[in-house]
């Protein structure tokens, strides 16, 4: 890899929250995600050199990408420079890691390109510089899918501690995108600051047995236990036509529905493409009666995480 001038990437969007598992649980998808070109320049520093497919800053420190980048750069204190292209379609502010995105597939291409001196878990770390800088706070829920490939548990922040859990091989996603902006600081502020004990007691038996449903490829309880008591009930408000779609993909066998990170995207998980295809059709049947346009994706769980091509 030393010998290489330049790599190019494929950065996956991810899904977080998952329902049960606010800000520590997330999945990473096959479908759809950015494109990124890092290339070793002369010169030191971090540039970002192109930017297609949506308006974002080109100057380094007001870009994620390129706050992940510089936070990697300034530790390894490498003898070149790198000079990015994002090839950007993940619309930002689509709720499915369009941030996250960039801010991984930086941290991860330039890792590569030095020869991988670093492990996930310190990737994660640099990029969570960038994911601060789209949302106020730095969380991992997004980006650990991302570089970790399939579903992820956010032990911790501080100490940074993520946990990799198995995918079950038949399972599904299908993502509905409104195309609509919800800014993911407004989202966290319409939560509570306190909640119920009977809901924090419902919400954390729901994560337990989605992880233990995980590891056994138990899709019963997958379904049983992807219900959101503390979040969903106060977001969905934002989302036009929320408790529709979600009756629509649990009627045509989805294992559960429910918000992806902070809106306005909505996710299922099904068990096989056959259910998965059906939920998609239910989905747009509906929503192309609504007025508002949409993107629909239907995808495989991504175990690989960022791939290179």
């Amino acid at each position: 890899m030393a010998s290489l001038p330049y790599i190019k990437i494929f950065s996956p969007a991810t899904v977080a929250n998952v329902s049960c598992g606010f800000d520590v649980l997330g999945y990473c998808l096959d479908s759809v995600g950015d494109e990124m070109i890092v290339r070793k320049s002369d010169h030191k520093g971090i540039r970002i050199t192109k930017i297609e497919g949506f308006d974002l800053p080109l100057e380094t420190e007001l870009n994620v990408a390129g706050v992940s980048a510089l936070a990697l750069y300034n530790d390894a204190k490498p003898e070149c420079g790198f000079d990015i292209e994002i090839y950007k379609h993940i619309k930002p502010g689509s709720g499915i890691g369009s941030s996250s995105a960039s801010a991984a597939g930086s941290v991860f291409a330039i890792n590569e390109l030095l020869e991988r001196p670093y492990n996930k878990t310190e990737l994660t770390a640099f990029a969570m510089k960038g994911e601060a800088l789209a949302s106020q706070s730095e969380h991992a829920d997004n980006l650990a899918p991302a570089l970790f490939g399939g579903f992820t548990l956010v032990k911790s922040v501080s100490p940074l501690n993520i946990i990799e859990l198995p995918s079950p091989r038949d399972l599904y996603t299908v993502i509905l995108h409104p195309q609509i902006e919800i800014k993911t600081s407004e989202s966290r502020a319409l939560l509570p600051k306190e909640i119920l004990l009977s809901h924090a007691i419902t919400q954390w038996s729901n994560v337990g047995s989605f992880v233990h449903a995980l590891h056994t490829e138990d899709y019963n309880l997958l379904q049983e236990s992807l219900k959101d008591v503390v979040v969903e009930p106060f977001r969905k408000a934002l989302i036009p036509h929320f408790e529709d779609m979600k009756t629509i993909a649990l009627n045509s066998g989805a294992l559960g529905f429910g918000i992806s990170g902070s809106g306005p995207s909505v996710f299922a998980l099904c068990k096989g493409q056959e259910t998965a295809e059906k939920v998609k059709d239910g989905l747009h049947q509906f929503y192309s009666k609504t007025q508002i346009e949409f993107e629909l994706h239907l995808s495989k769980i991504n175990t690989e995480g960022i791939k290179i091509l």
